[in-house]
């Protein structure tokens, strides 16, 4: 059974699987710059109360299982992590400065997946087995009328 968080009013169970890569998919993140993104990536997901499952940062491309609270876009997550660790990796280490010039060390997308305790045909599985109502369209009423 999964494990749920909890903040002010909600449970929670969010997971996200992330990919993004380094601009140029340039193989920069080696030795004392791959340390120090992961770091950084740590303190990032600290301060914004979002847990790492796992996590692995490649010469290239950095992969994560997150799970982050409801109130968090995964869309803002990675704005808040790429930012910041470009911003401070390329601070810290003039060498990537100078390959980076436009000082934009990753590159501008990222990949993004759910990952849960109960799959896609689980959950059409339940709501196949509701009431339906005549509507077709794929999202039906099934509470029955007032008297």
């Amino acid at each position: 059974m999964a494990e749920y968080q909890s903040s002010g009013h909600a449970k929670y169970d969010l997971k996200y699987h992330l990919v993004w890569i380094t601009k140029y998919r340039y193989r920069v993140l080696r030795g004392a710059v791959a340390e120090r993104a992961r770091e950084l990536i740590r303190q990032t997901c600290e301060m914004r109360e979002v847990q790492i499952v796992r996590g692995a940062v490649s010469a290239d491309h950095v992969h994560m299982l997150v799970s982050a609270p409801p109130h968090l876009a995964p869309a803002k997550l990675v704005q808040y992590i790429k930012g910041r660790s470009s911003r401070r990796l390329q601070e810290e280490f003039p060498h990537l400065k100078k390959k980076y010039w436009g000082q934009h060390l990753w590159a501008r997308g990222y990949f993004c997946a759910t990952v849960g305790a109960v799959n896609e045909e689980t959950v059409r599985a339940y709501i196949e087995n509701q009431k339906w109502d005549a509507d077709v369209e794929g999202f039906q009423v099934v509470a029955p009328e007032s008297p």
